[in-house]
């Protein structure tokens, strides 16, 4: 397969479809998503909608969406089991997926932005886990 970059929902949807593939038959990663997703239909779809706003600033996405709630609860169903590792195995399947059947300048940023919110989302689980709460 040539590489170009991601142009359009259809290579969004794409991607993201060829990385969860992986995400659910990883060792460490499938168990926590495989465990807190029930419909993967509806959830590669929501995803899709997410990495194109990100991408795009376009599609049924825009404002929508708080990841880190949405990590903050999924750490809970796992009972704060999420650590570094997990974000660093997502982290490198994402970079090699994107890499594998993308290249240019929104392939970069895909990369980038998931490197910044995985740093971020981390940080906001164990913000959570200190602080129960939420205050």
């Amino acid at each position: 397969m040539d590489r170009r970059d991601i142009r359009d929902r259809k290579d969004v949807d794409f991607l993201v479809r060829r990385f969860y593939a992986q995400v659910r038959e990883h060792d460490r990663l499938g168990p926590v998503f495989n465990h807190v997703i029930e419909d993967w239909d509806h959830h590669l779809e929501h995803l899709s909608d997410f990495w194109e706003m990100i991408l795009f600033q376009s599609g049924p996405g825009r404002g929508k969406f708080n990841p880190n709630k949405v990590h903050r609860d999924v750490d809970n169903k796992v009972k704060n089991t999420i650590d570094q590792v997990h974000f660093g195995n997502w982290l490198e399947l994402w970079f090699a997926t994107v890499t594998r059947y993308f290249d240019g300048e929104n392939a970069d940023f895909a990369k980038e932005h998931a490197r910044r919110m995985a740093h971020m989302l981390f940080m906001r689980i164990w913000e959570a886990r200190e602080n129960p709460s939420g205050k």
